[in-house]
């Protein structure tokens, strides 16, 4: 997992091709505007999520991995809690649905981290994070990178 400032995100660009090309969207495109959903940049190897809706708290945030995609979350606006735990640590719960890329887990969060707005975290397939672990209203834009 990474946590930075997105003014800081050319330090990342040795960490992985997709997640450089990800931050540098970022840093240059307005996206106060885009509208919520799904967002085409470059096919299946990189996409966005754009979500504007109310935090589930943490007591309904659930722990997530993916497999085939490193999330990068960016909160526009408020701020977004997330919790994270190594991935290896946790159980299964309703199995991996490969159309959706994401599995679910039991267990709880190791840490919570606060992501304010104008910072981002990479969370790659080997961290589980249970996003929108806020109680307020969420605005951010989830970068999906192909691994």
């Amino acid at each position: 997992m990474i946590l930075d400032r997105i003014e800081n995100a050319k330090r990342y660009a040795g960490v992985h091709a997709g997640v450089a090309k990800g931050l540098e969207w970022l840093a240059t495109h307005e996206i106060m505007q885009l509208p919520a959903g799904k967002q085409p940049v470059d096919g299946d190897r990189m996409f966005l999520n754009v979500v504007r809706a109310p935090g589930k708290g943490q007591s309904k945030a659930a722990l997530e991995t993916h497999h085939r995609y490193i999330d990068i979350q960016y909160s526009v606006v408020g701020e977004d809690l997330i919790g994270w735990r190594p991935a290896p640590t946790c159980k299964m719960n309703k199995g991996y649905d490969s159309t959706r890329d994401l599995e679910f887990h039991d267990d709880a969060p190791v840490a919570w981290t606060t992501i304010p707005a104008g910072y981002f975290a990479v969370y790659f397939p080997e961290d589980a994070h249970a996003p929108m672990g806020t109680d307020g209203q969420v605005h951010k834009v989830v970068v999906k990178v192909a691994v």
